[in-house]
């Protein structure tokens, strides 16, 4: 039963996926002649400046990463994608949207926010309806390159080729597409509760342990350290502190940390994805 709601909900998401991605396609960039990156923008240049049907080349662009993703992911990773950019190749054919404004800030912006909500959903609903990142995720397990360089790379040359055979306005206001469809995908998959990891060093790790477990109502870890400094590379055992919140509850730690040790070393670092333990905020009473 609960898998049968797991797979009605990724289904669900990935449905309204496509119809995001599709209004922000129909209603913006395709009227306006703007691009997105990856193979979404690839397929974009080429029916514009070859006239080769738009629905065929988001499949068939996207079929050889999909088929590689079987390998690389699993197949029932495969299979939703499938579904997915075969959804989206019939509905950019079939379903038409009057263009929603020619200003072109407004189309780049708000072309990139409803793309970039269609990609999130997909990917939360566990496919893909760009194969750029699959293929991304290959490159990196072969070579020195991270899945960011890759698909910043791909993504340059692309709006290269958009400033060589179109203008460089158009590819201008089709990088600020990009970027603001990469942001909206980040929102959606991480959401407004983005996570970060907080060290904390400090003599007085009791008292900030408590701070944190009873005004904030987090977990914490508590795990030794050593200390280094100088030439003479001086050893000193501490205790460190670390915890897991949301970017929103930062400040509030650290004003915490304040409190009990002015002098207290605290650093932080992004956390890209979380399972298990005591993730969501307990009740502090």
């Amino acid at each position: 039963m609960k898998r049968s709601f797991g797979e009605l909900r990724s289904s669900i998401s990935v449905i309204l996926g496509v119809m995001s991605a599709t209004l922000g396609l129909r209603a913006f960039l395709i009227p306006n002649g703007f691009f997105d990156g990856g193979v979404m923008g690839v397929s974009l240049l080429l029916n514009q400046k070859m006239g080769w049907n738009l629905s065929l080349l988001i499949a068939l662009l996207n079929l050889p990463f999909v088929l590689l993703s079987a390998r690389q992911i699993s197949l029932r990773f495969a299979i939703r994608s499938v579904f997915a950019i075969l959804l989206l190749s019939l509905t950019v054919h079939f379903v038409h949207f009057d263009a929603v404004t020619a200003d072109r800030l407004l189309v780049s912006v708000f072309g990139g926010v409803f793309l970039g909500l269609g990609i999130g959903l997909t990917i939360r609903g566990s496919a893909v309806i760009d194969g750029t990142e699959i293929l991304a995720i290959t490159v990196s397990r072969q070579s020195s390159f991270t899945v960011g360089d890759f698909i910043a790379l791909f993504n340059f040359g692309v709006f290269g080729m958009v400033a060589l055979l179109v203008d460089v306005q158009t590819a201008m206001y089709s990088m600020l597409t990009y970027f603001s469809a990469s942001k909206t995908v980040d929102f959606v998959i991480n959401g407004i509760e983005e996570y970060m990891g907080v060290t904390i060093i400090s003599n007085r790790y009791e008292r900030i342990q408590h701070r944190i477990s009873h005004e904030l109502g987090r977990g914490v870890t508590i795990y030794k350290t050593e200390g280094g400094f100088g030439k003479s590379g001086l050893r000193e055992e501490r205790k460190a502190v670390f915890c897991v919140l949301t970017r929103l509850e930062v400040p509030k730690l650290l004003l915490e940390v304040e409190k009990e040790d002015p002098h207290a070393f605290v650093f932080q670092q992004a956390i890209r994805d979380t399972k298990g333990g005591m993730i969501k905020k307990r009740a502090v009473h």
